[in-house]
């Protein structure tokens, strides 16, 4: 909390956020570490506010494909288990077994072999009940991977913006007093140019006996570069304008504030705009540090060498 006469006068809030002014309605912070909101919907059925496809595209490559697995095994025991009841007898080739375990798995294959349209010919549906089941089930079987490869292709080529925040934002020596800043970097082989940075200031302050939530606009020593190859750190000076002004270590151990950091970006690679969020909360400000550099020429200086191991690496200051 903080309360509002210890803001710098001079700084004005910003009103076209996008987040609410009710602190007592807000839990914890705006934007998580990943750039995704911290909001959790509610109010509507599961399948009506969640979109399977976005689900798909967006979670992790191994759960993708457990996902994946998980259905073509549990879509081929429901079908091994409907011939299984239809009766075994009815598919031709089918090897006699005194195992009814050994009757179901050779079910199961003829149903993955189905399902992929493989047909290895070795066993075959007679009857129509089991002929129209492994003809329904084709046709399943060629919807579920066009549908698969579909999800494949959308994962592949969703314009995505590689680039990493530094874990930290610090406070550092600027000119003759202090400034903010962020550090970002891109840590894949692609070309970033006209990248364009804003960075928000939100803080919980005491106003007319109630908690509300501020916004302010931090400006940036540079917004916008023509191309992102190396490291970029974001500099906002703390000046008689900036509503940091005046704060001390203190100051940000006892207030809660979140600093939103939005960027923007053209990527070659995908030839389409791609954007990249985050936040730092005031827990994760270091008062009195220093970026230390992430790139130094090569040994025989024909190359830039970019560390990414350094993103975070900063020493100690005193301000």
């Amino acid at each position: 909390m903080l309360l509002l006469n210890t803001i710098n006068a001079k700084a004005k809030a910003d009103k076209n956020t996008g987040f609410g002014t009710n602190a007592s309605s807000y839990g914890g912070r705006f934007v998580n570490k990943d750039g995704k909101a911290n909001v959790e919907k509610r109010g509507m059925h599961v399948l009506q506010r969640i979109s399977w496809y976005h689900t798909m595209i967006d979670m992790p490559g191994w759960r993708f494909i457990l996902v994946i697995l998980t259905f073509y095994v549990t879509i081929n025991f429901i079908f091994a288990s409907i011939y299984y009841g239809i009766g075994i007898e009815h598919l031709n080739g089918i090897s006699n077994a005194d195992s009814e375990w050994v009757k179901f798995g050779q079910a199961y294959f003829f149903s993955a072999q189905t399902f992929t349209t493989v047909g290895y010919g070795h066993i075959s549906p007679s009857g129509f009940l089991t002929s129209a089941l492994s003809a329904g089930e084709a046709l399943i079987g060629l919807l579920s991977f066009a549908i698969a490869t579909g999800l494949f292709f959308g994962r592949f080529s969703k314009p995505t913006a590689f680039l990493k925040f530094s874990h930290n934002a610090i406070i550092a020596p600027y000119a003759e007093n202090t400034a903010l800043m962020i550090r970002i970097t891109p840590f894949k082989n692609t070309n970033f140019t006209d990248a364009e940075a804003k960075m928000t200031l939100g803080m919980s302050i005491e106003e007319n006996g109630r908690m509300t939530n501020k916004f302010y606009a931090l400006e940036l020593e540079l917004d916008r570069i023509n191309a992102l190859t190396l490291s970029w750190t974001l500099v906002h000076p703390i000046t008689e304008n900036s509503p940091l002004y005046k704060f001390t270590n203190t100051d940000f151990k006892n207030t809660n504030g979140e600093i939103l950091v939005f960027i923007k970006t053209f990527d070659d690679m995908f030839s389409n705009t791609v954007a990249a969020r985050t936040s730092y909360t005031f827990d994760e400000v270091v008062y009195g540090a220093k970026f230390e550099p992430m790139y130094t020429r090569s040994t025989d200086n024909s190359k830039t060498i970019l560390n990414l191991d350094k993103l975070n690496v900063f020493k100690n200051v005193d301000l």
